[in-house]
Formats: C-alpha cells, structure tokens, sequence
C-alpha cells in the first residue's frame, strides 16, 4: 500500500476519499504504541497545538509500569490521552472516541482498561497483519477476533511503509507521522505544528528537525488523501496570555516565583521532571538543584538550608516518604521552616510506580512518632500546582512548621493552558535577617496565645543557641519535665489552628443544601465538578466541594454537611464496599479524607473510592451519585 492508495476497513473495504465533516464541541483521542516509539511526545505535542489555537486540553499519560516493557504486548501499552473542546476541559473525560495505536496488542490494552467508546474509529498500523513472522500473524488475527465484535470502525494505515521513505527506523518516524494525520483530521493549524515540532527538536540539529517535520507532512497528507472525515471542534478566542505545561512544570515554576533557593531530591517517578525542569532554569533564577545520595539525604541538606536561613524544598513520592520520616520529624521538633511536595502513586511499597492514586494523606498526617502537626496543601488543578507552592513557602516561614503539598501523577504528567499569572513582589522570601537579636529573646520564645516565635538564624549577632530535636524548653535546652513537653507540644498545636482560623469555609459547586454532597480533594475536582452538572442537569439535587486545606481543614464543614441528606468522598485510594465479606460497618476500611472527615467532624461522611491506576471518569462518579441518592437517606 502506498501513500496514494486508499484507506481500507478492518474487512478490506475502500474508504471513500470524500471527506464527511462532523461538528462537535470537544473529542477525546489516545495515542498509543509501544514504550519508546514516541507516542507521548506526540500527543504532548498535538495537546500543545490544540491548546494554542484556543481550545481547552487536558491530557493523560499512559504510561507502562515497566521501564522498557516487552514490545508488541499489551503490558507495554504507552502513550497519551487527549481530551480537548471549545471550553474549558477539566479532566481526562469518559471515552476515547479516535485512537492511533501502532499495533494490535496496545490497543488491545485500551480495550481491556475500557478506554474505547462503542463508535470508536481506529487508525491502526498494518505492517503486522501481513508480517513475515508466523506468530506475529498469528497474534494480529487473534487480537481482531476480540476487537473486530465491538463494532468500532478501524482503518488499517501503512505507517512503517510510509516512514520509510524518511527514515530507516519507522519506530523514530511514526509519531510525528501520526502527528501530521491528527493534524489533518481536526484541522489543525500547519505552521503552529512546525513550530511546535520545532520547539520539541529545538536542542537537536537542523536536520533531524527536517526529518521530523516530512515525517508530519507525509502524514498530514496522507490522511488529507484517504480518510473520508474530518472533526470540527470550534476554538475560542483568548483573551488572555496562557502558559501549557504538565503540573510538575507548574510546581518548579511555583518554586522559582516564591523565591525559593533550594530544591534537594532524590529521583523518583513520578516526581522526577520537577527536578528536571529546575535543572534547567533554577540557576538563571538564583536558584541550586542537589541531587542527593538517597531520599534520606535530600530532606537532611533542604533542613540544613532553611536552617541557614534560605528558603528549600524536597520533593518525592511515596517510597521517598517513608524514608524522610525521621527528617520530617527533626524538622517538626526543631521548627525549621520546610517545604515537602509528594507527588503520589500508588502504593504501598513500589507499588504503581507510574499510575495515579490519593494515597499518601494518611501517611503525610499521622506517619510520625509523637505528636507532629504539620499543614498540608492539596492542588486540584495544574494552574493551583503553580500557586500552592507560593502559599505553602510563606505558611512555612511565617509558622515555622513543616508544609506538605500533595500532588499526584495525574496533575503531574497532565497537561493543560491556564493564563500567564502575573508576578507578585509578595510572593519571594526576602534576605535573612542578621538584624541583632533583641537582649534576653529565647530562640523559641513561644507567644502563649498563636504558639509563633521568631526565627533565627546562623549569623544573627545573639543569636547562637543549640538546635536539639529532643524535648526542648524556650531556651532550647533538652528538658524532660512533663510540663515542657506538654507545653512545647501545644505550642505546635497552636499554630495550626492560628492557620485555620485564617482560613475561609470552601464554597459548594451547585447549591448550598441538596440530597448528597460529594467531597474531594486534588485531581478529582474536575471529573467531580462535571459529574455534579451532569446530575443537576438531570434534576438530582447534588452538590461538592473541593478540599485545599487537609490539614488544617477549612472552617465550617460540620455545618455545611448538615444542609445535605448524604456527604460522601470520592477519591482514588482504597475503601471496603459495604456488601463485601466479613466487612461491617464496624471493620469497613474507608478512604482517607472520609476517615479524617469523620474524625474531625463526628458526622456519618460515606465514601466512593477505586483504585484502577487510571484518573476517576465522569461517568463513573455520575453512577456514584445515582446510586446515593436513591439510597436515601442519611450515608
């Protein structure tokens, strides 16, 4: 098959060149091939145009749990989800409705994680259909007796054949090809996808850059050529300059804005590319990346550093976590201001090195010996992971306390445009201060009413004294009289509830009282939110509301909870189903914002939880709802 012969469907039959135009507000593609043929960079790329042009965009990383999985095998399906409309997108969506997949056993993978919808249409590459290994044949027609009953439309496309005319690798020329033919099938504009490609290569040579970009345009005209439909999706103006970039992006660049000047870590997925954006610009800004020795390491140099006056941060996941614990303890006891983000997989142990869950709140809120209250901050959106981090830097400094932000895989990999903040002054930390230290000031003089005393640092003319993380009285010496102890523990206490009482009482999406409020926290907020207008749209009286503030935990809860029949969490963390064996509600395990909203409220908070390794759908939440409200009823 050449690049001017005609599409064929799944049983050999034309496509017809006309090409038929379907009007729609939004889609959802995936992009998906084996680890290493580039398939994520395509769909970054094709996200980064959409959102360019003026389209809303949130993408999803598929992404193996393996390094470099076997090729040709469901197991190593990798790549992206696009969901993209004429508004704003907030979540990865339902079904995938087009998908590109460069062989059979990946998008077998996406059926079987039910990514597809019923009508999907499927570009498909044929190479392996007529492949001069048996098993490979063999492989192709077994995996489309189980596709070809769904009844989606399929379009074999000859992209190694095609490729080769450009590169002699097809497996480094086949993203940008398929590129060039989304490109082409939802219209997109031509000179913002080679200056996009451009962007991507740009550390690269002249030439590889051509090559790239003839692999788009053998693509692009490829599916001009054969495919029979094009998808119109509407852009809208915009009024204000945006930025697109994944939530690590969002966090470094965060950092930078703060003023921060240390960011010390250890490698770990999914909360690498933090460090790999600030490695890149932090030193512009004044700023040093360490890479330390171990998780251990990197928490003890980012204390060291904000002991000495400086403003650092350490970033993980959570294997790393667990590792930091008695750091993180050292920095609680010793009130050295410190910024923590967890960016979360699943868990425990190794887990799900590269999947999505919520699992780490429980850990990050009570996973230290004694009584160690710290703040902790969850971003829901990839524009909030840009802001948190300014917050969270000012809160560590003004309470002298530890402050976590819990991110996650999905805001770290997704990508998204929000528009361009405009800098504060506000926000970066000013010099230390090495003004004397006024005659007869303890280094932790604690004001019996806020528990805040004044920070000082190494160099302050009087203001020497030994740092201990044992008990320690006002003067920081190590004193084991229960009265110091108990005082130094309320002292810490008393500073978190200062921060609440700062705090505003989070504001409800839909009305204010209803028959079930569903509550979240992080990345779940935009699938919520669109499963809650859905809801209302069919005249159920449903509600949420979106936690920033886990610890402490925004004002008002208990009352707003009383105006709702049912409160329910929705989180992707573990929970018993109430009909389950053995579980009563008694024993029944619930999910971690439920259990701490239980905890803190004393009111009956039920929960919606999974854990596929996958974002929460719409749909899915939207079934949730149903199902509460005709239970009835208090949860």
């Amino acid at each position: 098959m050449t690049a001017s012969t005609t599409a064929q469907d799944a049983t050999g039959v034309s496509v017809p060149p006309s090409q038929k135009v379907l009007h729609v507000r939004e889609h959802c593609v995936e992009i998906v091939s084996d680890s290493g043929e580039g398939a994520q960079k395509c769909g970054q790329s094709f996200g980064a145009v959409c959102a360019k042009m003026g389209n809303g965009v949130w993408t999803v990383e598929i992404i193996p749990a393996e390094i470099q999985p076997p090729a040709r095998t469901p197991a190593g399906a990798s790549g992206v989800r696009i969901r993209f409309g004429t508004g704003p997108v907030t979540n990865g969506g339902n079904d995938a409705q087009l998908v590109v997949a460069f062989n059979e056993q990946v998008l077998l993978a996406r059926l079987r994680a039910n990514s597809l919808a019923e009508d999907a249409v499927i570009l498909i590459e044929n190479c392996w259909k007529d492949h001069d290994d048996e098993t490979i044949r063999a492989a192709w027609k077994n995996a489309f007796e189980t596709i070809g009953k769904r009844g989606f439309r399929i379009i074999e496309v000859p992209m190694e054949e095609l490729c080769l005319t450009v590169v002699d690798d097809p497996r480094r020329g086949k993203n940008m090809f398929a590129f060039g033919m989304l490109a082409a099938v939802y219209d997109r504009d031509v000179e913002r996808c080679k200056a996009q490609i451009a962007f991507t290569f740009r550390k690269k040579s002249q030439e590889i850059y051509d090559r790239n970009s003839k692999l788009f345009d053998l693509g692009h005209g490829w599916a001009k050529e054969n495919l029979d439909f094009r998808i119109d999706i509407p852009t809208h103006a915009v009024e204000r300059e945006m930025l697109v970039m994944n939530g690590n992006t969002a966090l470094g660049m965060g950092a930078i804005a703060s003023g921060m000047d240390l960011c010390s870590m250890y490698p770990i997925t999914p909360a690498t590319s933090v460090s790999h954006y600030l490695s890149d610009v932090f030193e512009n800004a004044g700023g040093i990346v360490h890479q330390a020795e171990d998780e251990i390491a990197a928490a003890g140099v980012a204390i060291g550093a904000s002991y000495a006056g400086k403003v650092a941060f350490t970033v993980t996941s959570g294997p790393g976590l667990a590792l930091k614990t008695e750091f993180l303890g050292l920095a609680t006891m010793t009130e050295v201001p410190l910024v923590v983000i967890d960016v979360q997989r699943g868990g425990p142990s190794t887990g799900l090195p590269t999947k999505v869950e919520q699992s780490d709140l429980l850990a990050v809120l009570w996973g230290q010996p004694g009584d160690a209250p710290k703040v902790i901050m969850a971003p829901s959106t990839i524009e909030e992971c840009f802001h948190v981090v300014i917050t969270a830097r000012r809160i560590a400094e003004t309470f002298r306390c530890v402050v976590f932000i819990l991110s996650d895989a999905n805001l770290a990999t997704g990508v998204t445009p929000f528009p361009r903040p405009q800098t504060d002054p506000r926000w970066v930390a000013g010099p230390p201060d090495q003004s004397p230290v006024p005659e007869g000031l303890r280094p932790y003089d604690w004001d019996p009413r806020t528990g805040l005393s004044r920070r000082f640092v190494p160099g302050q003319p009087g203001g020497m004294y030994t740092l201990t993380g044992l008990v320690h009285d006002e003067n920081s010496k190590v004193r084991y009289a229960p009265g110091v102890n108990e005082n130094a523990c309320e002292m810490r206490s008393r500073k978190i509830a200062v921060l609440q009482s700062t705090l505003q009482p989070p504001t409800p999406h839909g009305g204010d009282e209803g028959d079930v409020l569903v509550v979240g926290w992080g990345s779940t907020r935009g699938a919520i939110e669109e499963a809650v207008d859905i809801a209302r749209a069919e005249g159920l009286a449903a509600s949420s509301v979106n936690l920033t503030f886990l610890s402490p935990l925004e004002p008002g809860l208990r009352d707003l909870f009383s105006r709702f029949g049912a409160v329910m969490t929705v989180e992707v963390n573990y929970s018993d189903e109430k009909d389950a064996p053995y579980i009563t509600d008694e024993n029944r395990r619930r999910g971690q914002l439920c259990t701490l909203l239980r905890a803190q409220t004393l009111v009956d908070v039920d929960c919606w939880t999974r854990v596929p390794g996958a974002p929460l759908r719409p749909a899915d939440i939207l079934s949730a709802i149903r199902a509460k409200i005709a239970e009835g009823g208090r949860s």
